[in-house]
């Protein structure tokens, strides 16, 4: 077992709309910015007792750290509960269960009053702000978002590490094919460099989030979250800087993830356990042509 080489995140407690761009957005490269929230109201409001009060009956899908085997959807909730419910085990108790994608406008619109859309120089779609809720032992494995937003993600109520790799780093994560992840089978908190070589040349940048943070994270940037105990989280997502981008996210949306999802269904097992061979496979061609080079 061995640890990646890390960097923490660079960190800022305000930043201007000019400096934002210049330094982070043109370059696309994350920042963590812990001033942003402040004068918003869901930085005294937004807590889990204050989410619980409103939550009333409605239900929740929730998922848990097991990856989908098989014929199993990525899409599908390993059970549902009562929102309510769900967030007093993650007040009394560390779980793994987590919600993925909750929609705010959609579930609890009250919430949008309480926070503003950040005027530095991304433009956000008004449609999707999402909540994320996680426990003590909650994992989101390493991917990168399907869409490739830029994206800027907000932390509530708790604490949570984020391990951010970029789109660079790619060659080295084992990618797997027709996919947005990388072989589920990596604890990428414990990476195995004996199995899987290529992880000890990636260059990992890991952003500590507490109560209030703002985490950049630049379109295509991988990112795998450990929740270190019960909170939630928000992400306001943007159109990509580079043009480019919408064409790979077409692709991504309407080819890969159908082709994915039909062969899936027939093949199973077969199909995934196949893929982490081409992942493999792929993965030493790059490492032996970096040691060649």
């Amino acid at each position: 077992m061995g640890q990646f080489k890390t960097t923490p995140v660079e960190r800022v407690e305000n930043i201007s709309k000019a400096d934002f761009i210049k330094n982070y957005y043109k370059p696309q490269k994350p920042v963590l910015i812990t001033g942003l929230t402040k004068d918003w109201p869901a930085f005294e409001k937004w807590k889990l007792d204050y989410i619980q009060e409103r939550a009333g009956d409605q239900i929740v899908p929730l998922y848990n750290n097991e990856p989908a085997k098989d014929k199993e959807s990525v899409y599908a909730p390993k059970k549902e509960m009562k929102l309510s419910e769900y967030i007093e085990i993650l007040k009394t108790e560390p779980t793994d269960l987590r919600i993925f994608f909750y929609n705010i406008l959609k579930e609890m619109p009250e919430l949008l009053k309480d926070f503003e859309y950040p005027d530095i120089g991304l433009k956000f779609f008004k449609k999707l702000p999402a909540l994320f809720f996680g426990g003590g032992t909650s994992k989101v494995f390493m991917h990168y978002d399907i869409d490739l937003p830029d994206s800027m993600h907000f932390h509530f109520d708790g604490d949570k590490v984020v391990n951010l790799f970029s789109p660079e780093q790619t060659q080295y994560l084992y990618r797997v094919p027709f996919a947005i992840h990388n072989i589920e089978d990596i604890d990428m908190d414990n990476p195995d460099f004996e199995k899987y070589p290529a992880l000890q040349y990636a260059q990992e940048i890991r952003a500590e989030m507490r109560h209030g943070d703002a985490l950049y994270m630049p379109s295509g940037y991988w990112h795998s979250i450990r929740y270190l105990n019960g909170g939630f989280s928000m992400t306001l997502r943007a159109l990509p800087r580079h043009p480019g981008r919408f064409a790979n996210m077409l692709y991504n949306v309407v080819i890969m993830r159908n082709i994915d999802n039909i062969t899936r269904k027939y093949r199973g097992q077969k199909w995934l356990d196949y893929k982490d061979r081409w992942a493999i496979k792929r993965t030493e061609k790059n490492l032996k042509a970096k040691k060649d080079s």
